[in-house]
């Protein structure tokens, strides 16, 4: 039993404090991963709180550097699968090849974690020429490294034996516990934020939502391999088709009483921020519903009818960003008992399990 919120830093509360300013660096830091889509999400809400559009280049540069992050999340999320697996060589390479994106990402914002891209009205720095060549070669290098990936997924027989068939979502659960991102796109569920409900320039680019029917652990692989290949192509075209022009607009202090919802197509599903001003400087209220939240419900119906040894990858299925799962609770009803482990002894478990299933 996972305990969401044992580390809870009371960001929410915080962003009560503080002006719409300085609320973007306190809301880039709910998630170090994913920290684009955050300030993507909140400046996008305070802009509508606000009633000003971004410049249409601004919307762009936005475009470009979520997609970048989206790839790196991903392959983050690959390695981290891979090593769950037991299939460390996967882990390294696919890791190794996640730099290639972490430097497209330092050259275009300047950071390898918190960009500080995203601003109330635009964007705080321009893609020049030299930096789009370069990154349209990076797309270029990380599409054929992907290929051999996919090749491994697909036909390994070891990673195969681990991943079909296990922690099985229906279509039809999926949606009633109200999964979202690759969670519920892995069950052939097409749902995405950015096709569903488009925002900034995303209803100016044509993409694919990527969907797997299965909904095992191998859906989960395939779709966040399929999104790796569709933000490549996401982030040439924004590149082509990028509009001149300046990249922000001006934005007042005080806003004035408002209510509105922000979403955002994170990697691991919908952002949601709801916001509520006052009339001042500061929020008078801002909500924040992460993807991980969202697709706990599922993660306790994938785990039904599976062994103990299956949980590591099966939790591991959904990209938790949890800093509180670190351990588990396991309940015996049958013999009245219950026990705690972290999760490196539930990795050492699954090592000992599957050593002893192939003797």
């Amino acid at each position: 039993m996972a305990r969401p919120a044992y580390t809870h830093r009371g960001i929410e509360k915080a962003t009560e404090a503080r002006n719409y300013i300085q609320n973007i660096y306190l809301c880039e830091r709910v998630c170090g991963i994913c920290s684009g889509i955050h300030t993507l999400v909140y400046t996008q809400g305070v802009e509508r709180l606000a009633g000003v559009e971004p410049p249409p280049r601004a919307k762009y540069i936005r475009v470009i550097f979520l997609e970048l992050e989206r790839i790196h999340s991903h392959a983050l999320w690959l390695g981290v699968a891979a090593h769950e697996l037991g299939f460390d060589t996967l882990f390294y390479y696919v890791w190794r090849d996640r730099e290639l994106v972490m430097d497209l990402l330092e050259l275009v914002t300047g950071n390898r974690v918190n960009y500080a891209m995203s601003t109330v009205g635009g964007a705080r720095r321009d893609i020049s020429d030299e930096a789009a060549h370069q990154i349209k070669k990076g797309m270029e290098i990380f599409r054929r490294r992907l290929d051999v990936y996919t090749g491994v997924v697909e036909k390994d027989p070891t990673v195969r034996k681990r991943v079909v068939d296990v922690g099985k979502l229906s279509p039809h659960k999926a949606v009633e516990l109200c999964a979202v991102g690759p969670t519920l796109r892995a069950t052939g569920v097409k749902r995405d934020v950015r096709a569903d409900d488009p925002y900034q320039a995303y209803d100016e680019i044509p993409f694919n939502v990527a969907t797997y029917p299965t909904g095992d652990v191998l859906a989960q692989i395939m779709v966040r391999v399929m999104e790796m290949y569709e933000a490549a192509n996401i982030i040439d075209y924004a590149l082509d088709h990028m509009p001149k022009g300046p990249i922000r607009t001006k934005v007042p202090w005080n806003i004035a009483p408002n209510e509105v919802i922000s979403r955002g197509e994170a990697p691991r599903g919908e952002l949601f921020y709801y916001f509520k001003s006052n009339g001042t400087e500061k929020p008078e209220r801002v909500k924040i519903r992460t993807p991980t939240l969202a697709n706990l419900p599922a993660v306790c119906e994938m785990l039904k009818g599976y062994h103990i040894a299956e949980i590591p990858i099966v939790f591991a299925s959904i990209d938790p960003c949890l800093s509180c799962t670190g351990r588990f609770a396991f309940i015996d009803e049958r013999h009245d008992r219950s026990w705690v482990w972290t999760g490196e002894q539930l990795r050492a478990y699954r090592r000992r399990y599957y050593k002893w299933q192939n003797r």
